[in-house]
């Protein structure tokens, strides 16, 4: 299957210019229909026989095709309804005490920020490492880690499109004792993603942005070592090893944070998700973000482009006078971007999925910003 083709499958695209994949990833028809079958057959047949089987053998083969595709081992894959849902898991299942110390970058989004910002009212302190053009200095991270329990930060930010030194700042933490949490719900669907390359405890990610699937079929990656000196707080019959025993042991590996009964369905459409990204092929994928975020870099004044004048993902910042009016003028016009508060600007999120013609009509409906 070729970009194009899998444009053709997805009926958001095939009238607006969307470009806010970083947002939202509009999916194709047959991932609806994925979640559709499965939620079908759930409601209507499995009763018959044991709709909690059911249940646990689609988890499992979602499990196993997550696994495959971020490096990891199945047993080192929970699942959750989005980032924000894995980062506070990880969060909530440290035994913090007053003067432990969580350190973050400037640039994270609310969800690697507002976990933290909680625990600070029980006595945690929270350092944040300032970045310069969505870079950060490795000599800065390091002496703000040296003390630190924790450090969070994103493997690409969502303010300008930069990639961040993922395996190096994850070094310079464990150098230093910290537990190593990574956002890398811009990565999966846009770039190649091994979380053992990176070597990080956790990793918190979902699908519903560049890997074009539904909302609520979130994963979080958590070492198998790390994972035994994670207590989480809540606890039900998927997180335990025996949910009958008279006391329990936590589930061994990511298991441990999947509690109770959920809708398997958006996690199923995320197993079809990924199969149809490498069915595209991630590499396919990349260069072809690559080139169409390049043409669209190359068209911003260089004093308008906040990121990178060769882009890093296809996250693209553009400095305009006025972005919430700039967004709505370009949606009046079938051109879908978004604001960001940090740099306050807007940005588009390039796909494999967009076209040429596609940054074209962008650059066009920006044309009276360069003028002004």
């Amino acid at each position: 299957m070729t970009p194009t083709e899998l444009r053709e499958d997805i009926p958001a695209l095939r009238e607006d210019v969307y470009l806010n994949f970083g947002a939202h990833g509009p999916s194709p028809q047959y991932v609806v229909d994925a979640a559709d079958e499965f939620t079908r057959t759930h409601e209507y047949d499995a009763v018959e026989s044991d709709p909690y089987e059911t249940a646990s053998q689609a988890f499992e083969r979602t499990r196993e095709t997550v696994a495959s595709f971020v490096g990891a081992d199945p047993d080192e894959i929970a699942f959750t309804e989005s980032t924000t849902d894995g980062i506070n898991a990880v969060a909530s299942a440290i035994d913090w005490q007053p003067g432990d110390v969580v350190v973050r970058t400037d640039l994270e989004h609310p969800a690697g920020i507002l976990p933290w910002q909680r625990l600070e009212r029980a006595g945690v302190e929270v350092r944040v490492v300032e970045t310069a053009d969505g870079r950060i200095d490795r000599d800065a991270f390091a002496d703000a880690v040296e003390d630190a329990t924790l450090v969070c930060f994103s493997a690409i930010t969502w303010t300008h499109g930069t990639e961040l030194p993922v395996a190096d700042l994850v070094d310079i933490a464990h150098d230093a004792g910290a537990f190593a949490l990574v956002d890398a719900v811009q990565v999966p669907g846009q770039t190649a993603m091994d979380v053992k390359s990176w070597g990080a405890d956790a990793v918190a990610a979902a699908g519903h942005k560049w890997l074009l699937s539904l909302w609520g079929g979130g994963f979080l990656y958590v070492d198998r070592d790390a994972a035994e000196e994670l207590q989480p707080r809540s606890v039900g019959y998927r997180s335990v090893q025996a949910s009958t025993a008279d006391s329990f042991e936590f589930a061994a590996g990511a298991r441990r944070f999947e509690v109770g009964t959920t809708n398997p369905a958006s996690h199923v459409a995320l197993r079809e998700a990924i199969h149809v990204i490498d069915e595209v092929g991630v590499d396919s994928i990349e260069d072809r973000i690559t080139r169409l975020s390049g043409r669209l870099a190359d068209g911003v004044p260089d004093e308008r482009l906040c990121s990178p004048a060769t882009p890093e993902s296809g996250l693209v910042t553009i400095d305009v006078a006025d972005p919430d009016a700039t967004v709505e003028r370009l949606a009046s016009d079938g051109i879908v971007v978004r604001s960001v508060p940090v740099p306050d600007a807007i940005r588009a999120s390039v796909h494999a999925v967009n076209t040429e013609a596609d940054v074209d009509r962008l650059l066009d409906g920006l044309e009276q910003e360069w003028s002004h």
